[in-house]
């Protein structure tokens, strides 16, 4: 047999859930690889079958993925938009189902995603390299719900999930929305749309949406947009629950609230929504559900193998300040309301976040994926967090690469799902759909 984008010709054995299956005899029955040396850098996926495969190529034999469960299925096949370095992917994928198609228009993080596709993601077929605002605005030019369905391999079949974080620069009034406005392309749209669009194209079994927690506020950017979602998600054809869930209480050693969304089609079981493992206190309020305190900074990051990085010290006018700042304080500790001899700020002049340290004994505050100078949470030891030290507060693995500079880096870890989070609510859905 000869794939056409691989020119040699092999035999090639699959194997489900460690049962051998017959020869695949048609070019057309594999997907596009993309090839690390000699060896598949995507597991494909057999479409009438629904479960991950692995290719034995030149008579090595590849396990089967973790898409094979314990009772030799797998949960599903999804489809993900607005995939990023895949955080929300990977949560998916330790539930059960297996991504077989994303989307990103990022090209650091859709290096990411590629690069990670063999170990961490391997019934990914192909990374759509688009931008989805087309999409959004009801064109045409543009990647469409036809193509991602083709990517994954699915040809007339539906998709058992779709996943995805619409950006929450759709929110804003600045950017490269004021380009929409001038175009009087539905100024009120977002990148929501280019979700629910195809939600409603693709009619998967069910559906797990992610954003920002700020979407639910009333107020005159968030309350159009989130009515308008609901609304549009309910006339696809969708039933669905919501509900702001703080990473913490899941065990992800970070205090990161972030909106969930799911729901399943009409007559499918509706999932629900996962309840607190973990409990501790957050700003004001505090968790009392969870069995087990919040995991601490201190206890994600030991052992950890973070080599020092270049852009870690701080400098600036004010990085000189960090090191008399107590760890879990910030710039408050100079001002004359904490007692400070010399005082420096104002009482609340700044964000929270201007100065502010990790303390070991507690979570860590929500990470940004584009931090100003002085902008932490900063490492006790005075230093930016390192790379690894990102991935362990996110509960990323920590054999996980990152493709780009270090900037890039910082933007697709703080933009992401932390995976342990959404891997709990993608095994309410699982549950769901078996």
């Amino acid at each position: 047999m000869v794939c056409e984008n691989f020119p040699y010709k092999v035999k090639v054995k699959v194997t489900v859930c460690g049962a051998h299956w017959p020869e695949v005899r048609a070019a057309s029955e594999l997907p596009r690889w993309a090839l690390v040396g000699s060896r598949p850098r995507y597991t494909p996926v057999i479409p009438c079958l629904g479960m991950s495969y692995q290719p034995s190529l030149f008579g090595v034999h590849r396990p089967a993925g973790p898409a094979c469960q314990a009772g030799g299925v797998s949960a599903g096949v999804a489809i993900s938009l607005f995939s990023g370095a895949g955080g929300l992917d990977l949560g998916v994928e330790q539930a059960g189902f297996s991504v077989a198609a994303a989307v990103e228009w990022d090209s650091d993080a859709s290096d990411t995603m590629e690069k990670n596709a063999h170990q961490h993601f391997p019934g990914l077929r192909e990374v759509l390299r688009a931008d989805l605002r087309p999409l959004a605005a009801g064109r045409d030019n543009g990647v469409r719900t036809r193509d991602i369905i083709k990517a994954a391999g699915l040809g007339r079949s539906r998709p058992d999930l779709l996943v995805g974080g619409p950006p929450c620069v759709a929110f804003s009034k600045s950017g490269f929305w004021l380009e929409w406005k001038r175009e009087a392309e539905d100024p009120a749209a977002s990148l929501l749309q280019a979700y629910t669009r195809v939600l409603a194209e693709a009619r998967p079994r069910a559906f797990i949406l992610e954003n920002v927690y700020a979407l639910t506020f009333d107020n005159k950017a968030s309350g159009p947009a989130f009515r308008r979602l609901l609304k549009e998600i309910e006339a696809a054809g969708y039933e669905f629950q919501w509900r702001v869930l703080n990473s913490a209480d899941y065990g992800v050693p970070q205090l990161r609230p972030r909106l969930f969304v799911v729901g399943a089609r009409r007559g499918e079981r509706l999932p629900d929504l996962p309840e607190p493992t973990h409990s501790g206190q957050w700003e004001r309020r505090r968790t009392t559900s969870g069995g087990k305190p919040h995991v601490t900074a201190g206890e994600a990051l030991a052992g950890v193998l973070a080599p020092p990085e270049r852009e870690e010290t701080i400098r600036g006018r004010w990085g000189h300040l960090l090191p008399d700042i107590p760890p879990g304080d910030n710039y408050l500790f100079y001002t004359a309301e904490r007692g400070h001899p010399e005082p420096i700020f104002e009482w609340r002049s700044r964000f929270w976040s201007f100065l502010l340290k990790l303390d070991p004994n507690r979570p860590s505050p929500t990470i940004q994926a584009h931090p100003g100078p002085n902008v932490g949470p900063f490492h006790w030891e005075n230093r930016r967090l390192r790379v690894a030290e990102l991935l362990r507060l996110f509960t990323f693995p920590d054999d996980f690469e990152l493709v780009g500079t270090r900037t890039s880096i910082q933007a697709q870890v703080g933009n992401s799902v932390a995976p342990l989070l959404a891997a709990r609510v993608a095994e309410q859905v699982a549950a769901a759909l078996t």
